[in-house]
């Protein structure tokens, strides 16, 4: 079982990354249009604005991926002084409390999305709904806390700790 959802986390891990990378991107054409384009005539309406969208949702869908190429940075000095058992009590312990953290964050980032759905709300500059990029944000912070929850589950059922 556990196999099956570490194969589903990393199938979900690389088509985030894919759309996250697709985004990215995009953000450069704008960034390059913007540029040519400031140069030679007027500049693109509502770059900033797209940018910051773009960037959140870029951001959001490129943490699953992360974690589970462990692509951060771990502070281990100090647990590496201490035998198995208890570094892969920290690991899991770690990862539980970052899983939680994320669900919430999603959750309170599904809220806010679904606020900008009841109210209408449409970005300053360009006038467009934003919501579907927030949605997107709080995707990107379940994608994260299902590998973590994954990442919990193989910590607390394997063999040995390397």
């Amino acid at each position: 079982m556990i196999n099956f959802l570490d194969k589903i986390s990393g199938v979900l891990a690389k088509i985030l990354t894919g759309l996250a990378g697709f985004f990215l991107v995009s953000m450069m054409v704008l960034a390059c249009a913007n540029m040519v384009l400031r140069a030679v005539w007027v500049p693109v309406q509502g770059t900033y604005e797209m940018m910051g969208f773009l960037g959140a949702v870029v951001a959001s869908f490129s943490l699953a991926f992360a974690q589970r190429n462990k692509a951060h940075i771990a502070v281990g000095i100090l647990l590496a002084r201490f035998p198995a058992p208890v570094r892969r009590g920290a690991d899991a312990l770690t990862n539980a409390v970052s899983c939680a953290f994320f669900i919430l964050a999603g959750i309170e980032t599904g809220k806010w999305a679904a606020f900008l759905v009841q109210t209408n709300e449409v970005s300053e500059t360009l006038q467009i709904i934003y919501h579907p990029f927030v949605f997107a944000s709080a995707a990107g912070c379940f994608a994260l806390a299902f590998v973590l929850a994954v990442d919990t589950l193989k910590t607390l059922t394997a063999e040995k700790v390397a």
